[in-house]
């Protein structure tokens, strides 16, 4: 994997992480030093070149093995995974498992072996036989509106998941959603989709940083956008500003702040 951006530094300054190793992409992209409580939104997602965020319903088709490999160490960087629920359906989730490489850094930070996976629903149309439900390392949480179905509700908790009521009525305020996560200690977050919830987070102005990989491919159709949604978006475009790209065979791994310049 090759650093295209930032520009190299100069001769006094100190080296590059090595990003042919975990460590190394660990380090690179590592979370922000925030104070205690704050937290840290990321998404990760995969595009084509056209703009298209799935094919044949899945992200699979647009990845690689560089892809991959990004994708695992954002997730061992991570307190909790924030997923929506059809993503869940759609990508057959299973629970995080935790990685020997990572276990030591996990232990240094304070986190649990694997993060706990996050799942929005408003509906809670779940399969809570699911091993995401009853086999997780680190306890699933179902985010859901305060009048969800309750016996929808008593499903998951008896599966094992922590219903954790982030809205009002049946819908999940996305801004809500992170304070209630971060109120549990889990503030290095992490959503992984699908676009639907990716949009509601960044209208909410909950978006703090996108992991976009570009994958140089077109798909043509009519597939969604990596933030693709109903509802009203944001009135003026927010700006980003670029924190680091890498190459691999193609595939570019960009890396995007919340932009606080003037």
């Amino acid at each position: 994997m090759q650093r295209l951006f930032p520009a190299p530094a100069p001769a006094s300054a100190p080296a590059p992480a090595d990003l042919t190793t975990l460590d190394g992409l660990a380090d690179a992209y590592a979370y922000p030093e925030l104070r205690p409580g704050t937290p840290w939104l990321r998404a990760n997602m995969v595009s084509s070149l056209d703009g298209a965020a799935r094919h044949d319903g899945r992200s699979q088709p647009l990845s690689s093995d560089g892809d991959m490999r990004v994708f695992g160490v954002l997730r061992a960087l991570a307190d909790a995974v924030v997923v929506g629920a059809e993503t869940v359906r759609q990508e057959g989730y299973r629970p995080a498992r935790a990685r020997d490489d990572f276990r030591a850094r996990r232990a240094a930070a304070g986190q649990a072996p694997a993060p706990a996976i996050a799942v929005v629903s408003s509906a809670l149309d779940l399969d809570f036989s699911l091993p995401l439900f009853t086999e997780p390392l680190t306890p699933t949480l179902v985010l859901t509106g305060a009048d969800a179905p309750a016996d929808r509700v008593t499903a998951a908790e008896k599966a094992g998941a922590l219903v954790v009521v982030a809205g009002d009525g049946t819908r999940v305020d996305p801004a809500r959603a992170v304070r209630e996560l971060a109120a549990r200690g889990l503030t290095r977050l992490l959503a992984e989709g699908g676009p639907r919830l990716l949009a509601q987070f960044a209208a909410a102005g909950a978006l703090d940083e996108l992991c976009l990989t570009l994958a140089p491919l077109v798909t043509a159709g009519d597939a969604m956008r990596i933030m693709h949604g109903p509802g009203p978006g944001l009135t003026e475009p927010e700006r980003f500003t670029p924190v680091a790209i890498l190459e691999e065979d193609g595939f570019l791994f960009t890396r995007y702040a919340r932009h606080t310049g003037g």
